[in-house]
């Protein structure tokens, strides 16, 4: 007789079992899923439906694995072969990774980025439209994707951590809904031969000393693209070329686990302790995830067939992910063959049903549009003087197009417009035009909104509050304003953090933040590494966590190290993910007017070019710098705050509402009041220009001088044509290479505002040498404009 105990415990047993066959089964559909979808898209791609496709085809299983473990208030910052990981942690869905293969522009089908990425590139929004922060913490998060190789590396540091800060920090518990006292892991995924990059080890010497929790799984296949692993790793192997990183008994470091990407049930009892390890303990820690494959090949560009040998290739569809699965499931009695069959079959008409709905969505629209032009123009055919015969091949060729897209239509309809102008007080014309205008408005708000961020996040629409100053206000140096201002932020707003390289213990290199470490804190206030790449990332990845970081780069010509994150991720994020995701980061720096070739950069041109979608703020002084910083905190948007190195030192009133005031972006600000001439300049120019004004009014010309306060944006309201109107002489002045920044506030003023039509001479600029700027005073003097320069150049344009 059995015991009622022993009962139980076999009923409780047979539970336990059955649950966990289930589990494997979804497991095991999940991989089948995933690699229907890879064929079908590749199929999309070669038969014209869709322009390029790369997949991640091979990784199913491993993918599968390690998605057990992603919990809400995780965040994923990966790389585009991440889809089975997408569909396994709900972030996708196979009918949604469709319409992103086919650029959907419609967010309720690609609610990743509206069209505007290629497939497999996942994000999920952090703040709403009114400026709250979402629900982090309930939620599985990722991060916007991005194609160049291991450039989610530096971001996924700082994903990580801001759970350490989350966890350490106490004035940080008050915000419940991003973190559940910082157990969540950033989960960042990465193809061995991407490992080679720069940022790849940057980052890990960065997490090993951190110590923050960020798991790095390494896909590896053997290749990059056609080239060898032996060509591109040390020894041929990414974890043992680590080795000496790996974390001992008293040390820091990480944790280094090597798993196969074949072996189901070996990776999910190593993800298993150690993805808790990492969440309990904040280790870091490396997953070498080895004998990939790539059933399809690495893209739709090419075969893999002309590199891979015929061993290589017998053994990968041997070691294929899905087989290996399958096979381990029946040897294990966990299903029979009819039933995976069955599966399987089911796994194809689910790929299948995807791919129909996402394509009947995408070209359902696009189709009715054809309908409506072709009516249009109809009745356009139909009027004495047309040219029916090219309006009807249109018609034609638009119909039998069995994949539309909007452009055909488009081109179509401005050929009808512009040859047949005569016939423009037509209504059948004017109604085509009507359609037109209306259609092209709809594709810049689809191809060409949110650069920045629109509503209350967005820092133009911040008010507006004028500095107050006392009967009496204080004088003080430029870095002593900026000491109390950062004094007041950290005491009052506890999502601030500041670091960078000296920014801790001696308060920066021009002491802005003297004295402030120890009173708020070395988590507050932190020293770095020598490692701008990943200061970067570090205030990347805190930002899209719902905290508000000052990320330093000790002088500008530093940033460089950093352009990549700060360019291809933040500046391009608002307009990538179609407003969904927010990275509201400040990067402040220095530059201008210091001596020497390496500590006195203005590399503005390159700035301005490369960093669209950042604010770009150039104040003058200190007083500035703090209402800037100010109006950028009251808003979610990234920006670079460019201080002036010579402005340290110089005196400036106090303001008495010194945390509170705001500086407009956009909006220049006249400095001198003038009627024969315009001079347009920023930063430390302003002081050069002001010497050069006084011997100008003693030689009877009367300056307007325009610091123009921001370069991005950039005079929103016209106020330099404003003053044009009135002197008809313009020159601009800056310390960037000749084309550079002078260049630039040239285009913006000539031809965007028009200001051609308003001169009596030709316009000017005035800029550094094309060289950098030599050491010494005497080297200074020659290589960026001096006073005696911009006398001699506006008294030439007064004689003209």
């Amino acid at each position: 007789m059995i015991e009622n105990n022993e009962l139980s415990m076999n009923i409780e047993s047979r539970l336990s079992f059955e649950e966990f066959r289930k589990e494997v089964l979804n497991d095991y559909r999940l991989a089948c899923e995933s690699r229907e979808v890879s064929l079908l898209a590749r199929k999309e791609v070669l038969t014209g439906k869709a322009k390029f496709g790369i997949f991640g085809d091979g990784k199913e299983v491993a993918q599968v694995a390690m998605s057990k473990y992603f919990k809400p208030g995780d965040f994923r910052s990966g790389y585009y072969r991440d889809q089975t990981v997408a569909f396994a942690t709900g972030i996708a869905t196979p009918e949604q990774f469709f319409s992103q293969l086919y650029a959907d522009p419609d967010l309720n089908h690609d609610p990743f980025s509206g069209g505007r990425q290629m497939n497999s590139h996942y994000a999920t929004p952090n703040l709403d439209k009114d400026g709250n922060w979402l629900n982090l913490k309930e939620m599985k998060n990722s991060a916007a994707d991005m194609a160049p190789t291991a450039s989610q590396m530096p971001r996924s540091l700082g994903l990580a951590y801001a759970s350490k800060l989350f966890r350490e920090v106490e004035t940080l518990k008050q915000f419940e809904g991003l973190s559940d006292n910082g157990n969540e892991i950033c989960f960042a995924t990465i193809g061995d031969a991407s490992t080679s990059e720069g940022h790849f080890w940057e980052t890990m010497n960065a997490a090993g000393v951190l110590q923050v929790p960020l798991a790095v799984f390494v896909w590896d296949d053997g290749y990059g693209i056609s080239v060898p692993r032996k060509y591109q790793t040390t020894k041929n192997s990414i974890s043992v070329a680590l080795e000496g990183f790996r974390k001992t008994e008293g040390s820091n470091g990480f944790d280094i686990y090597n798993v196969k990407g074949w072996d189901y049930a070996g990776m999910c009892e190593v993800f298993e302790g150690a993805i808790r390890k990492i969440r309990q303990t904040h280790v870091p820690a490396l997953f070498h995830v080895e004998e990939i494959t790539q059933p399809q090949g690495h893209s739709t560009s090419g075969s893999h067939e002309r590199y891979k040998s015929k061993e290589r290739l017998s053994w990968e569809r041997e070691f294929d992910c899905n087989l290996k699965m399958r096979s381990w499931i029946i040897e294990n009695a966990l299903c029979d063959e009819e039933t995976l069959a069955a599966l399987e079959v089911a796994a194809k008409a689910f790929a299948q049903n995807a791919r129909k709905s996402a394509w009947e969505k995408y070209i359902a629209p696009i189709k009715a549009d054809v309908q409506v032009f072709s009516s249009l123009a109809t009745s356009i055919a139909a009027i004495d003087g047309a040219d029916a015969g090219m309006i009807n091949k249109f018609i034609r060729e638009l119909k039998a197009n069995r994949e539309p897209q909007r452009r055909d239509m488009l081109k179509a309809a401005a050929t009808i417009l512009v040859k047949h102008r005569h016939l423009n007080a037509e209504p059948a014309m004017q109604a085509l035009q009507h359609y037109y205008s209306q259609y092209l408005e709809k594709g810049k708000e689809n191809y060409n909104s949110y650069l920045h961020a629109t509503g209350v996040n967005a820092a133009l629409n911040v008010p507006v509050i004028p500095a107050t100053y006392g009967e009496k206000p204080i004088t003080l140096n430029g870095y002593e304003i900026l000491n109390k201002y950062f004094d007041q932020l950290f005491t009052n707003n506890p999502k601030v953090f500041a670091f960078g390289e000296d920014v801790g213990k001696i308060g920066d290199v021009n002491q802005g933040f003297a004295g402030l470490q120890q009173k708020h804190g070395t988590q507050r206030i932190t020293d770095t590494g020598i490692r701008e790449l990943t200061i970067i990332g570090q205030g990347v990845g805190m930002a899209l966590r719902g905290l508000r970081p000052i990320a330093e780069i000790q002088y500008l010509d530093y940033l460089l190290y950093g352009l990549q994150p700060l360019s291809d991720d933040v500046a391009s994020l608002q307009y990538r993910t179609k407003g969904i995701q927010h990275c509201p980061l400040i990067v402040r720096t220095r530059g201008h007017r210091l001596e020497g070739i390496w500590h006195s950069g203005s590399p503005m041109g390159m700035i301005i070019n490369s960093l669209r979608g950042l604010h770009i703020c150039v104040p003058r002084n200190m007083v500035q710098a703090a209402g800037m910083y100010n109006t950028l905190l009251y808003a979610n948007e990234p920006a670079l705050m460019i201080e002036s190195l010579n402005g340290y030192r110089l005196k400036e009133q106090l303001p008495a509402n010194l945390e509170t005031f705001t500086v407009p972006l956009g909006i220049p600000e006249i400095l001198w009041e003038g009627t024969d001439i315009t001079l347009v300049t920023y930063g430390s120019m302003t002081r050069i220009l002001e010497e050069a004004i006084v011997t100008l009014e003693e030689l009877g010309v009367s300056c307007e001088l325009i610091d123009v306060q921001t370069l991005l944006p950039f005079d929103i309201h016209h106020s330099i044509l404003t003053s044009l109107k009135k002197t008809n002489r313009i020159l601009f002045v800056d310390e960037d290479v000749p084309g550079g920044g002078t260049a630039y506030m040239f285009q913006q003023v000539m031809e965007h505002q028009g200001g051609y039509r308003w001169l009596d001479v030709a316009p000017r600029t005035l800029s550094a040498q094309a060289h950098r700027p030599a050491y010494g005073s005497d080297g200074d003097y020659f290589s960026k404009p001096n006073t005696e320069e911009v006398v001699k150049i506006v008294m030439e344009m007064m004689e003209e």
